[in-house]
């Protein structure tokens, strides 16, 4: 079983994948951890070196290298990651797709306090960054849609969510 948690920055992927990991025995991967490894530098310090496009394609390289493995794991994405090329294809082929659903108040709520640990938000005031979100999560929603399960995150502990996923296989 491959087991991959999609969805917007701050909607869990993390923990959740944590809890995955620890009820159902599986291994945990996080694709940019796993790039970064591979590529000996930071996410920052590839696209400052590299550009965008640059890490795209070693992006969906790497998360082809993955799925292609026989391995059960579960992989968490970066937000951005199933957007992208024919990633999203790639990922309903070689597995399932567990899109963490989370409405724009929750992610404000969250997102707020680490605003400066995240590239994509660390210079938008305080006051614009449910517009932003909102904006950004109407671009990406139409790609997390196509995950095969979807589950909402809002208002609900890690192990709930974790119980519902795994009901949900």
């Amino acid at each position: 079983m491959k087991l991959v948690l999609l969805g917007y920055m701050g909607c869990g992927k993390s923990a959740v994948s944590n809890a995955l990991s620890n009820s159902l025995n599986l291994k945990r991967i996080d694709l940019d951890d796993y790039i970064e490894t591979k590529e000996g530098k930071t996410i920052a310090d590839i696209f400052k070196d590299h550009g965008e496009i640059y890490f795209r394609k070693l992006e969906t390289s790497s998360l082809l290298e993955l799925l292609d493995n026989d391995e059960a794991f579960i992989l968490s994405l970066g937000g951005g990651t199933p957007c992208f090329g024919n990633n999203m294809e790639i990922i309903n082929k070689k597995s399932t797709a567990v899109y963490l659903s989370a409405n724009i108040p929750t992610l404000v709520s969250r997102l707020l306090p680490e605003k400066a640990k995240r590239p994509l938000i660390a210079r938008i005031e305080d006051e614009d960054l449910a517009e932003f979100i909102g904006k950004h999560l109407f671009e990406r929603r139409h790609f997390y849609l196509q995950a095969k399960i979807a589950v909402s995150v809002d208002d609900k502990p890690v192990q709930v969510i974790t119980d519902e996923i795994i009901k949900s296989l």
